[in-house]
């Protein structure tokens, strides 16, 4: 499927009805909504390094024009700093989720497992008024805590509070947040381990898989018998209990709760899941984990081929704005590489690259009367 057939999966009046109900063009007569989009979008396939300047540059370049359909744009660094700083979030947001929603019917992972971490990003602190400090004196941290579902990113939400270190908030506000984890199953490493929080997602009918310290405490209230161990599995399980756990305040909690213990194959450490599935093949489970390192990958994606380790913008808005956009990107490249069956996700972004450039080039040589068809092996970026 070519980038082409994959960008016209999504609306064109999706950009006019957003910018109405979010009023992001409100006042605004050069840098629109979706011009803002697209440059931003152009700029950081195309920029290792993503800066202002950069974006300035490529308003005036000719691909960039032939990319969105106009002849003269104008924008200043400072301005587009301003535009960036000011524009309404809410605008992006609601792409992001509309985007999501297209590509993942279009991969069919409705009822894919969901992955849910978090990521920081470093700044100095000289350049930097917001954002957590972990003991040093000379950095600070912007915290990035996203969902997985399937191959997609489904929510993301950026941290700066002290308080968000703590994984016990900044996940469970995630999770909570998120409507496609509801009767869904979502898996979280360590951090997250707060029982009122896994009563809540109980209640709420948020299945998950986690994991906790080997002594938890648990009032047991079975023993469940282990079926044999898959050949395809990489944990020996020693244990499957089913009980309530015990609260911070001595207080079992409400509902019944999975403790699955056992040792990992390659190096014999010690690794005790904790989930409110209760009538699921335990290997199953310890499966369903293992899948969690997929979001781990992803991360190291975003920060090695994205630059999102690189923060465009220091305002709180801006900030928004650029992770957005950087998982409406991750989300095209992800799409583009499953449905051609690309192995790298550096060789996926340079194909997506190159096949825009082509198809600019193309629409170039069609505008000054040419025929691109008479020079087809020009074109073929496969």
């Amino acid at each position: 499927m070519t980038v082409n057939e994959i960008l016209k999966l999504i609306p064109e009046q999706t950009f006019r009805d957003l910018a109405v109900e979010t009023k992001v063009d409100s006042q605004v007569k050069k840098l629109s909504g979706e011009l803002m989009f697209k440059l931003i979008l152009f700029s950081m396939l195309r920029s290792n390094k993503l800066s202002l300047r950069v974006m300035e540059t490529y308003l005036q370049s000719a691909n960039f024009k032939s990319f969105t359909g106009y002849d003269v744009l104008d924008g200043k660094y400072n301005s587009l700093r301003d535009r960036i700083c000011t524009i309404n979030c809410d605008y992006f947001e609601q792409l992001f989720n509309t985007i999501f929603g297209i590509y993942n019917k279009c991969l069919k992972e409705e009822k894919a497992l969901s992955k849910a971490d978090s990521t920081y990003v470093a700044l100095a602190s000289k350049l930097f008024s917001i954002g957590m400090e972990n003991g040093t004196s000379d950095k600070k941290f912007v915290k990035y805590s996203v969902n997985i579902k399937g191959s997609l990113p489904s929510k993301v939400k950026v941290h700066t509070a002290q308080s968000h270190v703590s994984e016990d908030l900044a996940l469970r506000e995630l999770i909570d947040e998120d409507d496609q984890h509801k009767e869904n199953i979502v898996v979280f490493d360590r951090g997250l381990q707060s029982r009122h929080y896994f009563e809540k997602f109980t209640v709420e009918k948020k299945l998950f898989v986690g994991r906790t310290k080997p002594n938890v405490r648990c009032r047991e209230k079975s023993n469940n018998i282990l079926p044999p161990k898959p050949n395809n599995s990489t944990v020996t399980l020693t244990s499957d209990t089913t009980g309530n756990l015990i609260n911070q305040d001595e207080k079992p909690t409400q509902a019944q709760y999975r403790v699955i213990k056992g040792t990992i194959d390659s190096n014999g450490d010690a690794i005790c899941f904790i989930t409110n599935i209760l009538d699921e093949d335990p290997y199953q489970i310890a499966a369903w984990y293992k899948q969690r390192w997929e979001i781990e990958v992803f991360f190291k994606f975003i920060k090695q081929h994205l630059n999102a380790k690189h923060l465009v913008s220091r305002s709180p808005n801006g900030i928004k704005v650029m992770l957005y956009m950087t998982m409406i990107l991750a989300t095209l490249i992800i799409v583009y590489k499953k449905l051609n069956k690309i192995g790298s996700y550096k060789i996926a972004r340079l194909k997506f690259e190159l096949e825009l450039d082509n198809d600019a080039i193309r629409n170039i040589v069609m505008m000054c009367g040419g025929d691109p068809d008479k020079a087809p092996h020009f074109f073929n970026s496969t």
